[in-house]
């Protein structure tokens, strides 16, 4: 009986231990940073990527800006940005 409750026992901590380590190697952060951008005026959020800062330097360069950093701008310039970007697609 006592070496069956040492089976047990020693069952019970080797799952432990498995789930400890799988929770622990599933909870590593990823590689890259995702920015989300609120977009208040047409209510909705955009994913600050890649393709997001080609369509902003388009965007400035259809301007004729320099680049500076959107999160620099004021609210009615951000607010240009995003009437512009609704209206254009990546395509364009």
């Amino acid at each position: 009986m006592h070496l069956a409750n040492r089976f047990v026992t020693a069952l019970f901590l080797t799952a432990a231990l498995a789930a400890s380590v799988s929770i622990v190697a599933a909870a590593t952060p990823q590689a890259s940073v995702q920015v989300r951008v609120y977009d208040s005026h047409h209510h909705d959020y955009h994913n600050w990527d890649e393709r997001e800062d080609h369509a902003y330097r388009r965007y400035l360069a259809k301007r004729h800006e320099e680049y500076h950093e959107y999160s620099t701008w004021h609210h009615k310039e951000q607010q240009n940005y995003w009437n512009w970007r609704h209206s254009h697609s990546d395509h364009d």
